[in-house]
């Protein structure tokens, strides 16, 4: 619900200063080079069926079954999307959305009512994504993710009826390091992991653009931001726990990931532009 507020009060000031512009000069609007700041909500889908998965012989294969002496699975309380609430599989807490803020730079190369344009920004977005996986010990564990930074490089092309607005779509290529962590309340194995990591992509979306004065734009926009990370690792030890252990029993140790390497976000954002 207050995402979208958010979405209805940028929505309201984008759209508010069509007056103002039809009182300018609008032949040089969206022509040449600008800056922006822009801030708004980044938003995560559900990411259902997510898991944890396992390489016990560690040979770079994932999709093994840690299991115990008994040859059962020990991981059959399953998994959820989502933070560990406890340690068993009873519930967890949703990924969680976030506010984002970024800085821009642009420039555009208006055709007649055609505008084509390349731009290059950077920022950070505060939504996390978690999963968790629940043994039979009971145990869980937890795998987080959010960026410390992202940038990105995106063309675009719009249309702009006779300038004072410009409607526009967006996409290119995207870039994030990535803060992982992992949680665990198993007190026996030793847990490492390789903790910030790179990840690469593409964004897409679209947006609209008005001229407030001769040099000052607002707009609103969505983008739709894809990113990939496959080298994010948990290397479980024996620690203490005896050679009987479920993660020592298929070679002394087992890698862990996640099951799905994409980062999904949606976000909605206004901008604020100058215009040189």
């Amino acid at each position: 619900m207050k995402n979208l507020s958010l979405l209805a009060v940028l929505a309201a000031s984008t759209f508010a200063f069509p007056a103002f512009a039809q009182d300018r000069d609008t032949s040089n609007d969206f022509n040449g080079p600008y800056i922006s700041i822009v801030g708004g909500g980044t938003l995560q889908g559900n990411d259902r069926g997510e898991t944890l998965v396992f390489d016990t012989n560690r040979d770079g294969t994932y999709g093994d079954t840690v299991t115990t002496v008994a040859a059962a699975d020990a991981f059959s309380p399953g998994f959820c999307n989502g933070a560990a609430t406890s340690a068993a599989n009873l519930g967890c807490r949703n990924d969680k959305d976030g506010p984002e803020y970024f800085a821009r730079l642009g420039y555009d190369k208006r055709m007649g009512n055609f505008v084509v344009g390349l731009v290059l920004e950077g920022g950070r977005s505060h939504a996390r994504d978690s999963v968790s996986a629940f043994s039979t010990t009971p145990a869980f564990y937890t795998m987080s993710r959010e960026a410390d930074y992202q940038a990105g490089a995106r063309l675009r092309a719009g249309y702009t009826p006779g300038g004072g607005a410009l409607f526009y779509v967006t996409g290119g290529g995207a870039y994030a390091k990535l803060d992982n962590r992992f949680t665990t309340n198993n007190a026996a194995n030793s847990f490492a992991d390789n903790g910030r990591t790179n990840a690469w992509g593409y964004a897409a979306g679209g947006g609209a653009e008005v001229m407030v004065t001769n040099n000052i734009a607002v707009g609103l926009e969505y983008l739709y931001t894809d990113l990939k990370d496959k080298d994010y690792v948990v290397n479980v030890g024996p620690g203490t726990a005896p050679a009987t252990n479920p993660f020592l029993l298929n070679g002394g140790g087992t890698d862990i990931q996640r099951s799905d390497p994409h980062f999904r976000t949606h976000s909605v954002r206004g901008t604020l532009s100058f215009r040189f």
